[in-house]
């Protein structure tokens, strides 16, 4: 529960504060409107506030030589016209922005009580038209206009004309109070009291003509009385206030002071023919005697009327018309003369003859919620009080006995379910009630209101809610006569189990609930449950014990949960084969058909030929739009094929072709497994995937002649295994099928056999004739190869002799060397040490054409060049030798120095291959980087 206490005293709603102000005159009369404050001041001074800026008063002097006093002061809504009425039936008038006062001529001779002020039209400028109401009983149409060239162009009042005279029984009556408010569609609501009545005008003013006043209001009630209130009592005058919620919206309510009490009502703009609504006369506190110490003036806030008596301020509620509130001022102040509120800032004002007092009115719903609680309007109470729990608990518990004491126990059992009170004793009444309904009601909503960290309480609520459901629905499924209700409760009850708030808690302690739901024997829920916690294994296995296979297979389908495919397909393909294989195939590549094989071959076991076909759709929807490569698919759609579709395991196997490294299906098991059914087409075929052509052709022919010719060709790069192949058809031809033509056929086809290749074969008593053609054939064939081999050794014969001459010419041939030619390498000059010349014309020393060709040569070269050189090395040189071109000529002068020549022409072979700079290497190493990588940085440095 809630502790109710208080940490610091709460200010009052009415707050008083006396204004620091000492008037150097008596106040006669003070007026506030928009924060402007105006004061009567003696005989001729007036005194202008802007409350925004209070120390900057402005003072004004009416200007009157004779015994003139002000009467009254009235001030408009925006703070900007001031009318001055005074005793002697005159009437005065300031505008806000000037400092001289104005008679208003037209006005002379009236003595004005009460002015209604046209909040729509006016401005600061201007009035607009306005109602004027007299201590005769008259009501004048007025306008008032400033003129912006100068102080006034003419006089201020643009026309006073009469509209109205109100009256009572003994005749008019001074007009106490006006009032103008428009209504909807361009109705127009005036109210104008007198003492015991009060009036109601109501018409509407054209769209457009606004500004031509109100005297076709008022003509309409010209011959007959408009409608009024009228009590009996009256002490000579009336006042009326109103409350507005928001600035520059109509009023909301209205409370009129007259001899009776206080008539407090609230205003109604679309009623036709009255504003006036929900009134009750509220009577004036025991302690008011209106012979001795009548109201003087009343304000209206949004829940009390505050009543100025001379020594006194009492407020009273609205809603019970009780005293809330009560004032008394200290005698010193004198006696209290006039109260008045800013409707624009909400603040009351009193005054006496020589203080004025202020009222803030600070959080005055504060306790509204505890009289509309008393009022049994707990709706307004919890509106009151939604921001303070404690209160709102109050008011909660009190709604929920009071309609528990009026049998209203589904509206108890709502309201109970948002209080603090202890669960258990308002389980109990509704127990003790046999209020079963309501207990549910009571326990969904605690449910509902609980907070996420309440685990304990919402399982315990949970449990109960699932069992009393329950047995509710099990005490109305028996009664015929309760169809609906019994319909509604188990929507309630599904709408329960299902609700999201509901689902974490039910998902706990689901194994409670399925038990409670199958000690009530409520197989459906059952089901319906499971489905919404997402078992579905539960919700399939329900339906295949009650072989409802096709709602077992929809919701397979429905959820698309693998696992539950794997399980549950072997049992559903025994009943309804094409669904579950539409099913499978509508899941695509989620499922994996080697977890449905075992479902397949179980089914395929024991099925016909045309069921069969089932299991093979689906394999080929595998194989062929999924494109699954794993092997046991294919091997078991072989299977199916080698067993029921013949015709379709050779073009299966055709299309997927003879590269072993691309073929899915075990080529041993598909072997075995068409050789065990007799398929000798898919054999040959296998055999020649596997590259058996022995075993190929062998088996073709077999089977056919031509077959076996197409697996005598495969081996394109061996003739020799083609010959022998060719010749296994040969001897079949000849000495199975003793076809001598089809023999010589076979001769034609393969040009490697020949026809002695064949003759073996026939057997002896054969005739030449069947031959000659052939034999002639082969001789001719032999006599041009001969020619042929004739024709090439003389081609040879020629090569030959070409080559010795031209060995001869290079032997033959030299290059000149001038004195000053230099190395290209080096720039040093050449003939100082020995050299290489080229044909391109390039020359080199011998070691700087070896340290140009070494780095760039392959290891083995490398090494080999090594070698050379430390045999070169190790040979006795004779003295003063030279190094010689290669292309010079050598003389031989005996065996070690012919080896010595041998070394260095093996030298020469790698070293001076190619130039330098035109051969290969050049090319070789045009991307190579100018500086070693590895002698980079060293490079760099020595050129710092």
């Amino acid at each position: 529960g809630y502790v109710n206490a208080r940490l610091e005293k709460e200010t009052p709603i009415f707050n008083k504060q006396r204004i620091d102000f000492a008037p150097p005159e008596k106040i006669n009369s003070l007026v506030v409107s928009s924060n402007q404050l105006c004061m009567s001041l003696g005989k001729d001074t007036l005194l202008r506030i802007d409350l925004g800026k209070p120390d900057e008063p402005n003072q004004v002097e009416l200007g009157r030589k004779d015994e003139a006093k002000v009467y009254k002061m009235f001030l408009d809504h925006t703070g900007s016209h001031l009318l001055i009425a005074l005793n002697t039936s005159e009437c005065l008038y300031l505008n806000r922005s000037v400092q001289k006062v104005r008679a208003l001529s037209r006005w002379k001779g009236h003595l004005i009580e009460s002015v209604g002020w046209n909040k729509f039209l006016g401005s600061e400028t201007n009035t607009g038209p306005i109602l004027v109401g007299t201590a005769q009983g008259q009501i004048y149409e007025a306008e008032i206009s400033v003129s912006e060239g100068s102080l006034f162009s003419t006089n201020p009042d643009q026309y006073f004309r009469q509209v109205y005279t109100l009256e009572e029984e003994s005749g008019p009556a001074p007009v106490c109070c006006l009032e103008i408010e428009r209504g909807i569609e361009g109705k127009f609501f005036i109210i104008a009291t007198t003492g015991k009545r009060l009036f109601q005008f109501v018409g509407k003013v054209p769209e457009g003509t606004e500004q031509q006043g109100f005297s076709s209001i008022f003509a309409i009630h010209a011959d007959h009385l408009p409608s009024f209130r009228e009590f009996p009592a009256s002490f000579g005058f009336s006042e009326i206030a109103f409350y507005t919620p928001k600035l520059r919206s109509n009023p909301r309510s209205f409370a009129w002071m007259m001899g009776n009490g206080v008539l407090y009502g609230t205003l109604d703009y679309s009623r036709p023919d009255s504003i006036l609504s929900d009134e009750r006369v509220w009577v004036y506190p025991s302690d008011i005697d209106i012979t001795v110490n009548k109201p003087i003036s009343i304000v209206l806030t949004q829940f009390h009327f505050l009543l100025l008596l001379p020594d006194r301020v009492k407020a009273v509620c609205t809603l019970n018309g009780q005293v809330v509130f009560q004032d008394l001022f200290l005698e010193k102040f004198g006696l209290l003369t006039r109260m008045i509120k800013d409707p624009t800032v909400q603040q009351i004002w009193i005054h006496t003859e020589k203080v004025v007092f202020r009222y803030h009115v600070q959080r005055e719903s504060r306790d509204v919620w505890k009289m509309y609680m008393n009022m049994n309007k707990f709706d307004l109470a919890k509106e009151y009080c939604k921001d303070r729990p404690e209160c709102l608990d109050i008011v909660l518990a009190k709604e929920a006995e009071h309609c528990f004491q009026n049998k209203r126990y589904l509206d108890s059992a709502k309201c109970y379910a948002l209080t603090q009170n202890y669960f258990e004793e308002i389980a109990l009444r509704f127990i003790e009630a046999k209020q079963e309904e309501a207990l549910m009601e009571f326990l969904i909503k605690k449910l509902s209101n609980l907070k996420p960290s309440e685990k304990t309480q919402a399982t315990l609520l949970t449990t109960w809610l699932t069992e009393l459901y329950l047995n509710w629905l099990g005490i109305l499924e028996g009664d015929p006569s309760q169809r609906n209700l019994y319909l509604d409760t188990r929507e309630k009850f599904r709408t329960f189990l299902s609700s999201p708030k509901n689902k974490d808690c039910l998902f706990n302690n689901r194994a409670s609930i399925y038990e409670l739901l199958a000690s009530h024997g409520d197989t459906e829920h059952m089901v319906y449950f499971a489905v919404i916690m997402q078992d579905y294994e539960r919700v399939v296995a329900h339906h295949c014990q009650h072989d409802e296979y096709d709602e077992a297979l929809n919701v397979l389908s429905r959820h698309r949960d693998e696992k539950l495919f794997y399980k549950f397909s072997p049992v559903l393909i025994q009943h309804i084969p094409k669904k579950v294989v539409d099913a499978w195939i509508s899941m695509g590549s989620r499922l994996d058909a080697r977890n449905l094989i075992p479902a397949l071959v179980n089914y395929s076991q024991s099925a016909s030929t045309q069921q069969i076909n089932e299991a093979i759709r689906y394999m080929e929807f595998c194989v062929y739009q999924l494109e699954v490569t794993q092997q046991a698919i294919h091997n078991y759609l072989l299977s199916l094929y080698a067993l029921c579709r013949p015709d379709s395991l050779l073009s299966y196997l055709e299309q997927a072709g003879t590269n072993p490294n691309r073929i899915h299906y075990d080529l041993k098991y598909a072997l075995r497994l068409c050789a065990e059914h007799g398929h000798h087409h898919a054999c040959v075929h296998i055999y020649k995937v596997m590259e058996l052509y022995e075993e190929a052709v062998d088996l073709a022919l077999q089977v056919d002649v031509d077959l076996a010719k197409s697996c005598a060709d495969l081996p394109e790069d061996d003739e020799e295994l083609r010959k022998k192949l060719w010749l296994k058809i040969a001897r079949h031809v000849v000495q199975e099928e003793k076809d001598v033509k089809k023999a010589m056929a076979c001769l034609s086809s393969c040009a490697l056999l020949k026809i002695e290749d064949v003759l073996p074969f026939f057997p002896d008593f054969v005739t030449i004739d069947h031959f000659k053609e052939a034999i002639c054939n082969s001789l001719e064939d032999y006599n041009k190869h001969i020619e042929e081999l004739k024709r090439e050794m003389e081609e040879a014969t020629q090569s030959a002799k070409r080559i010795r001459e031209d060995i001869q010419e290079m032997r033959n041939k030299y290059g000149s060397v001038e004195p000053q030619e230099k190395c290209a390498a080096c720039d040093f000059p050449l003939l100082n040490r020995p050299f290489y010349l080229f044909l391109c014309g390039h020359m080199f020393h011998y070691d700087c054409l070896l340290q140009a060709v070494f780095p760039n040569l392959p290891a083995y070269k490398q090494a080999k060049l090594e070698d050379l050189q430390k045999k070169l090395a190790a040979t006795s040189q004779p003295s003063k030798s030279h190094h010689r071109p290669k292309d010079t000529d050598t003389i031989s002068l005996g065996k070690g120095q012919q080896s010595r020549e041998q070394i260095k022409a093996d030298i020469d072979d790698i070293v001076a291959a190619e130039c330098v700079y035109c051969g290969e290497l050049m090319i070789r190493s045009i991307d190579k980087p100018f500086i070693d990588p590895q002698k980079y940085e060293e490079e760099m440095q020595s050129w710092l």
